[in-house]
């Protein structure tokens, strides 16, 4: 399997399955990270293979198993461009479409930079809870690696509606942000 497919694969089951242990920073960026006037402190780190990192930050008070928001920094140093990133993306949630009637997604490409910006929406009602997780994912090409940023939110049970309907309220203005976002340093050992 290509690395790049791994990644999205990992990042696609990092969504919904979340980890419980934490690591020390491993890509340069310990955090903070301020991103919409919210603080967000490093939480987790993986090292999954010789060619992939990912860190997740909380805002504080939030727990990886019930997040109601996550911003995500991951590297990959080898096999993958924005394009192919975007492209396995959509190839997996049209996939998922057929078990999860909430899937939905865009993306914005900026030829300038050769950043994209995808943005998706979906669902688990596999526990006695529905998560509701909609994810603002920027890709950028770094040389011959590609770095993801990332926002992810939640709803849970009986808010899982609300947050669908909230969505047109933020989502254009945390877009937007995102793609403006002054990008924290990365800088692998």
């Amino acid at each position: 399997m290509p690395l790049h497919r791994l990644l999205v694969i990992a990042i696609a089951s990092a969504a919904l399955l979340v980890p419980t242990v934490a690591q020390e920073d491993a890509i340069g960026a310990p955090g903070p990270i301020v991103f919409e006037q919210t603080r967000f402190e490093l939480a987790w780190t993986s090292h999954p293979t010789p060619t992939y990192y990912k860190q997740e930050y909380l805002p504080q008070g939030q727990a990886l198993e019930s997040y109601g928001e996550m911003f995500m920094v991951d590297m990959l140093t080898e096999g993958a461009t924005p394009e192919s990133a975007a492209a396995d993306m959509i190839a997996g949630l049209e996939q998922r479409k057929a078990s999860d009637p909430v899937v939905n997604y865009d993306m914005i490409a900026n030829e300038a930079t050769g950043e994209i910006i995808f943005d998706f929406l979906l669902s688990d009602a596999s526990s006695d809870t529905v998560i509701v997780e909609w994810n603002a994912y920027r890709y950028v090409p770094l040389g011959d690696s590609l770095a993801l940023f990332a926002i992810s939110r939640r709803g849970y049970g009986d808010d899982a509606s609300a947050f669908i309907g909230s969505l047109k309220d933020w989502r254009s203005a945390t877009i937007q942000s995102l793609a403006v976002m002054d990008l924290p340093d990365i800088a692998l050992d």
